[in-house]
């Protein structure tokens, strides 16, 4: 079985188009027209393994927040596809990502019930051009539209740049042993029987 999916979306802000396969090599191309925004995305699908090919056309004579907000919808709907009925999958994944004084705490559950929990304050409002309050943005969007709940918390960091990665790095590894094949689960890890 494979576990790849497709999704787009097309609005009067932003025209999305992007592919995933969950059990790739963390191979990406990555093109959404706001530079540290794909330097954040190349580390997500390095770091959780995800292939992942990104090609963004967005508003970004505005700003930036309908590009990253809508590519973490878009995301959160391919990852919710290619993860079909959840089957074998280990369902949890949690991590502590260092990078350099940033610390960052993920966790992930692949519940079905999409929610962000973040508590990551950021102090400097820019890394360059780039917004920091839109990484809540685009976690927000992935995890509704994924159906996960997605913990993020900073432990400890000052540099804007650090921290944000950290978070992309941390969600990825948390979100690539939530998603990896337990070879001892059988059927769907829920008493429920559906996630």
């Amino acid at each position: 079985m494979t576990r790849t999916a497709k999704a787009v979306r097309a609005t009067a802000e932003t025209d999305i188009g992007l592919s995933v396969d969950l059990d790739g090599t963390g191979a990406y191309d990555i093109e959404t027209g706001v530079g540290f925004f794909d330097h954040m995305l190349a580390a997500f699908s390095r770091h959780s393994l995800v292939d992942l090919t990104v090609r963004v056309k967005g508003d970004t004579e505005v700003d930036d927040h309908h590009t990253v907000e809508d590519t973490g919808i878009v995301l959160g709907q391919a990852l919710r596809e290619a993860l079909g009925d959840k089957r074998g999958i280990r369902r949890f994944g949690s991590v502590m990502v260092p990078l350099d004084e940033a610390l960052v705490m993920a966790a992930v559950d692949v519940s079905g019930r999409g929610e962000l929990f973040w508590d990551v304050p950021i102090g400097p409002a820019k890394v360059g051009t780039f917004d920091t309050e839109l990484g809540r943005e685009f976690f927000c969007g992935l995890a509704r539209e994924a159906g996960v709940t997605l913990h993020l918390r900073l432990a400890c960091g000052e540099n804007a740049h650090h921290i944000l990665e950290a978070t992309f790095k941390a969600a990825a590894r948390a979100l690539r042993e939530a998603v990896e094949a337990d070879p001892r689960v059988e059927g769907v890890p829920s008493t429920k029987g559906s996630l």
